[in-house]
């Protein structure tokens, strides 16, 4: 059954978070019951990973719930298909990213929001990062592609930087 109504069980865990959050609940270790970190495990999800999302809304109304539940969508969907509901055991070392600064194809950011977008993807996120943080979500805004198509086309091109390159390139200018 879960399968079929994963999306409306989210909602409520989220929709409980925002309630906590702006009540002082402000943690992610005290934010969800038992019940709620099982289930979010269970799709592929970190309870920090839906309270950075949570947090950001409370404090600036960005992300949306739409945008947080597609990308949810997508990591949920690499979970149970490739890694067949079984978290890799890893999480990426924060300090190994390329900087904010760095460039690809003289485009600055990409190079660090396609290595947080993999590990986005395959459950490896460390607590203090976030794919779709304060400095994602204006960049892709810029280059006019979404947090959840963005997240998909790494994953289709299994993190190829120079086909990475040519998609954001083709959205660029596009309005």
């Amino acid at each position: 059954m879960q399968n079929y109504t994963w999306a409306e069980q989210f909602k409520k865990i989220y929709d409980a978070a925002v309630l906590r959050y702006n009540n002082g609940t402000q943690t992610a270790k005290d934010i969800f019951s038992k019940e709620e970190v099982e289930f979010l495990a269970s799709i592929g999800c970190s309870a920090q990973e839906l309270f950075d999302f949570v947090e950001d809304f409370c404090r600036g109304d960005e992300p949306i719930y739409s945008d947080v539940l597609l990308v949810t969508e997508v990591r949920r969907e690499y979970f149970l298909n490739v890694q067949h509901g079984k978290p890799s055991g890893k999480v990426i070392d924060s300090d190994k990213l390329p900087a904010k600064s760095a460039e690809l194809g003289g485009i600055s950011w990409l190079p660090r929001i396609i290595e947080k977008a993999q590990a986005k993807l395959h459950g490896e996120m460390p607590p203090e990062l976030m794919y779709g943080c304060g400095g994602d979500r204006p960049f892709l805004r810029g280059v006019n592609i979404h947090l959840a198509d963005f997240l998909r086309f790494v994953w289709q091109v299994d993190g190829d930087q120079q086909k990475v390159l040519g998609y954001v390139n083709e959205h660029r200018g596009k309005k």
